[in-house]
């Protein structure tokens, strides 16, 4: 197995998906040890940081990457198995941005109030518990919080010579902000350009479904991925295979076609792997699926469709390429 170790320097992130040449070329069957910077590039560390006077805008969110897979072609699809996210730092942070979340008056919800305060939250990351702690600043309320790692930006490049920001999601995946994209989720992306040239980045060490105030628990991390190849079959929205659920995120405005998309591409999804017709899919996805938020928040908000794998038959060839993934990095 080719294992790759590699921490970019900060003039060598990537800020958007497409537009970027590769850091490596790698083959499939790689195995990846990266290091992200969080989303706020580390310049938020104290609660007197408030982002307006810290953030480099419009540099935010970095992505470690793109990386060319050798092989990959427009139509295939890319398996990007997710083996371990560990904390970088001992402290990540969150924010109140003014005009930016789901709960105050944006840009293009304009309102005649006042924009929210900037406020900034350290989180401490306690290692040995395996937790990150929530301070109030009204009052003396801690609480203890249990570690959920996640990569908030998983991506490819777009089709037709795309640059898009590494704050978009898209049908080529990008910053969807969903707790779904965790340790042990297999990540398929749909190539739309030589290489496929993906990028992942915008750790969260824990965030709640939709991100409501707009940022996480943002912190650096050491990513460990497992990146394969399936020729063929690129998905039309990115998916997500973990040992329980199959889901699809899609993204757009408003949610509703969010939620849409997602539910669209499982349908096709239940067709590619039973033979389902679309009004057999829509009748069996209305019965079991799950709808979960990722962010309502983003320059597009982004919704998953989830089927508990319990509830269907065992199927090729996702099933085969996630129960492969796992396996090898079980070995590791």
């Amino acid at each position: 197995m080719d294992v790759v170790d590699f921490t970019p320097e900060p003039e060598q992130y990537a800020w958007t998906f497409g537009g970027v040449p590769p850091t490596h070329r790698i083959e499939p069957g790689t195995l990846l040890r990266l290091w992200t910077d969080d989303a706020f590039c580390g310049r938020l560390r104290d609660v007197t940081d408030l982002p307006s006077a810290s953030l480099n805008m419009p540099y935010v969110n970095p992505q470690t990457g793109p990386f060319h897979v050798e092989g990959a072609e427009p139509g295939d699809t890319l398996a990007l198995h997710i083996v371990d996210l560990t904390p970088a730092r001992g402290w990540g942070a969150s924010t109140t941005i003014p005009l930016f979340g789901g709960l105050t008056g944006t840009d293009r919800t304009a309102l005649l109030q006042e924009p929210l305060p900037e406020k900034t939250w350290i989180y401490e990351v306690n290692s040995d518990r395996g937790t990150v702690e929530f301070a109030a600043q009204s009052t003396d309320l801690t609480l203890e919080l249990p570690f959920a790692p996640m990569l908030g930006t998983v991506g490819v490049a777009p089709a037709a010579g795309e640059a898009r920001s590494s704050l978009v999601p898209d049908v080529f995946g990008g910053n969807m902000d969903t707790p779904e994209m965790k340790p042990g989720v297999t990540c398929y992306l749909g190539v739309n350009v030589d290489g496929g040239l993906f990028s992942v980045g915008d750790g969260h060490y824990r965030q709640g479904e939709g991100e409501s105030c707009g940022t996480a628990v943002e912190g650096a991390m050491h990513v460990t991925l497992l990146v394969d190849l399936i020729k063929g079959g690129g998905p039309a929205w990115p998916r997500i295979e973990s040992d329980e659920y199959l889901t699809v995120i899609g993204s757009s405005r408003p949610l509703e076609d969010a939620w849409r998309a997602s539910q669209v591409d499982m349908i096709r999804w239940l067709g590619e792997l039973y033979g389902l017709d679309a009004m057999d899919g829509y009748q069996l996805v209305t019965q079991i699926s799950e709808s979960p938020l990722a962010n309502v928040c983003d320059a597009n908000y982004s919704a998953a469709t989830k089927l508990a794998k319990s509830l269907l038959p065992t199927a090729a060839p996702y099933e085969a390429m996630h129960r492969s993934l796992r396996e090898r990095a079980a070995n590791l």
